[in-house]
């Protein structure tokens, strides 16, 4: 998918960089053969805050934008994480929440997936429809506080 191929493209661009970027949204959409409007979508749907990174635009001048990945401690990341999942969060949102904890090494394989369970619908069950996404926020917070040092 060329979202993917986008996606894996800024993250070594980054890499390379040691962590800051400066880019040409329509000079990159350019080199791959797309419109710039793929590349804006890209970076505002991968390399979100919650992701931990930083996105500053300029217009003018081809339109640059700078992406930076801000290096948060563990607990930084968690605390992020706390105040992200809110009052209520819905399943899908919350394994999304889960792969960035993975993807940071934040957490292990065996504890996401025993977080994934303890926030599943089938975990929930006896919990009214209406209210699975407000006690599946509470339990992820809580999970959240005590993984914290």
């Amino acid at each position: 998918m060329l979202t993917d191929q986008i996606a894996k493209l800024i993250e070594e661009m980054l890499e390379q960089s040691g962590g800051s970027l400066e880019l040409q949204r329509n000079e990159m959409a350019q080199t791959l053969g797309c419109v710039p409007s793929q590349i804006s979508y890209v970076i505002t749907s991968r390399f979100t805050p919650e992701r931990g990174y930083i996105i500053e635009s300029r217009r003018g001048g081809g339109g640059h934008i700078r992406i930076v990945r801000k290096q948060m401690h563990r607990d930084e990341y968690l605390m992020h994480f706390f105040y992200a999942v809110g009052e209520a969060i819905e399943e899908n949102e919350a394994r999304a929440y889960l792969r960035n904890l993975l993807d940071q090494n934040i957490i292990t394989q065996r504890e996401g997936a025993i977080i994934g369970n303890a926030l599943s619908a089938a975990a929930l069950q006896n919990v009214t429809p209406e209210g699975r996404a407000t006690v599946r926020a509470q339990i992820f917070r809580h999970i959240l506080l005590s993984l914290m040092h």
